[in-house]
Formats: C-alpha cells, sequence, structure tokens
C-alpha cells in the first residue's frame, strides 16, 4: 500500500469490540491505520492498552465543536461529525496526502459481480489495497472531492435495481478517501453524510460511490457505543430530519420498511446537484 495514504477508524465508547480492523485483514490491506478518539471519551485509556499508543490518535473535541456547523444549539456533542472532520487535520500532522474514513462497526469489505443470470453475486473482497490505489488513481485524475464504497442497502432490487450498474452514483456515506488538499467540512450532527454531499453538490462538489464495492456493518442500533443510543433516544426521528435542515430544496422524509423499520430522508437528485453532460456536447 502506497505510503501517503492511511485509514482512520472513527470509535467512540467502543474499546475491545471494533469490528472493522478484523475487516480490513481479512481483505488483505496492509497499509497504516489508527483508530481516532476524541479526548472527551471514557474508555481513552482503554483503546490504548487494546490497541497500542501509536494507532490511537486523539482530537480536542471542544475545539471541533466551535468551527463547525451540527445544525443544533443542544451542545450535546455524541456525534461522528466532529472526528470526520478532525481526520483531515490529523492526516496533515501526521504527513498522509490521502486518507479513507471507516467506521467502527463494518463487519466485512464485499465485491459485487453480474453472473448474468439476472442475479447479483457477492463475495469478499480479496484485494482492498487495489481497490483504494484505484480509487485515489480516479480522484488524481479528476476533481472529485470525496469518494466512497457502496453500502448493502444500496443493491435492493438487485441487478435490476439500478445502482449497480451505474458504476458510479453521486453521494457518498460511511467511508470516505480524502485528499487533504481538497479539504470539505462535514455538517449536521446526525445524518452528516448526507446533509454534507446534498450541501455540497449543491455548490458544485464532486460527491462518489464506487458501486462495484462496498461495505457490510452491523444493523443500525445494534452495537452499544457509537451513536446507538442518541439514535434510540430520538426514535430515528432527529437523523432524516436534519438532512432537511441543511439541504430542503433536495430532501424530505419517508417511510423506509426493513428489517429494522424507520423513517429515512429522501434525495431528489434533479433539484441537489448540477448535471455533468458528456464531453460530445462540448462546443469548439
Amino acid at each position: 500500500m502506497r505510503n501517503d495514504f492511511c485509514i482512520f477508524i472513527c470509535s467512540n465508547g467502543r474499546a475491545g469490540s471494533v469490528t472493522t480492523i478484523k475487516a480490513l485483514e481479512g481483505s488483505g490491506y496492509t497499509g497504516d491505520w489508527y483508530i481516532l478518539c476524541d479526548d472527551l471519551d471514557r474508555q481513552l485509556d482503554d483503546y490504548r492498552r487494546e490497541y497500542g499508543v501509536d494507532r490511537v490518535q486523539v482530537f480536542d473535541k471542544k475545539a471541533m465543536a466551535a468551527i463547525i456547523d451540527t445544525g443544533t444549539n443542544d451542545g450535546d456533542m455524541r456525534a461522528i461529525v466532529y472526528a470526520r472532520n478532525a481526520c483531515f487535520d490529523v492526516a496533515k500532522s501526521l504527513g498522509y496526502r490521502y486518507f479513507m474514513e471507516l467506521d467502527d462497526d463494518i463487519k466485512r469489505f464485499m465485491y459485487k459481480k453480474d453472473k448474468h443470470d439476472g442475479r447479483l453475486r457477492e463475495r469478499l473482497l480479496p484485494n482492498l489495497d487495489a481497490v483504494i490505489e484505484s480509487m485515489i488513481g480516479f480522484m488524481e485524475s479528476t476533481k472529485t472531492t470525496t469518494i466512497a464504497m457502496a453500502q448493502g442497502g444500496d443493491f435492493i432490487g438487485g441487478i435490476n435495481g439500478g445502482f449497480f450498474k451505474k458504476g458510479l452514483a453521486r453521494k457518498a456515506m460511511n467511508s470516505f478517501i480524502c485528499d487533504v488538499e481538497r479539504r470539505f467540512w462535514f455538517c449536521g450532527k446526525q445524518n452528516e453524510d448526507v446533509s454534507t454531499y446534498v450541501t455540497l453538490s449543491n455548490r458544485g462538489k464532486l460527491f462518489f460511490t464506487f458501486t462495484k464495492c462496498g461495505i457490510t456493518p452491523e444493523p443500525t442500533q445494534k452495537l452499544a457505543g457509537g451513536m446507538t443510543e442518541v439514535y434510540k433516544e430520538s426514535g430515528g426521528y432527529t437523523k432524516p430530519f436534519s438532512s432537511v435542515i441543511f439541504a430542503p430544496f433536495a430532501v424530505k422524509v419517508r417511510a423506509m420498511s426493513s428489517k429494522h423499520a424507520r423513517i429515512h430522508h429522501a434525495v431528489s437528485w434533479n433539484n441537489c446537484a448540477p448535471c455533468i453532460i458528456n464531453e460530445r456536447w462540448k462546443k469548439a
């Protein structure tokens, strides 16, 4: 793996249960990785004992809270948005140009393939290094702000659902490959990934998801720690409505039926982002 890249696993209150580490090992990742914690985490010493002092990077949460827009004024800082923004500063201080942000509850990295029988096949991604190298190469040759891997829910409907065939989708959630020289700011205390990509896409920034590879996290609100308690306290209400606050022109809320039924955001892309027109229509 290239030496100007690292992975940050954003974690809080889950020392000893960061499943993402095993997922990285299972997909052959050989590069640098760190667990990013805030200085207010009560389990900070546990993280250091469990994973080693050199593996745990710490940021000043109150300082970060003072300079970002969470969309709330309740003073509750139980949110990942602070860590997401801090990754840029930590990466730069450690001498990295590129980095990937991951949640701490990933079970596996997957590869999707069309077997031409009307169904998608999924298998464990065996060469994460190569996939990351390719995604960084894509960023280097374009003006992409960030690129992410897909999530399991993106493939609802299978091969006929349309997502897989896109190759690139205009969004980015849960996993982000970033460039310290193309810094952007995550916004919103909850649903920060959606609020960020709809807000900045409207300003011409390019957010993409590579639709052939993805991550499989633990089910929402299953693991203790992280933001599980926050989501449960609000009954799942605050999370999707946060993005409506930041982008009322493009986001609405609707019911999503699944094993873990809840209300969910819905993005109108015609209202959200400028269209990308094929170069063949360029005037001489």
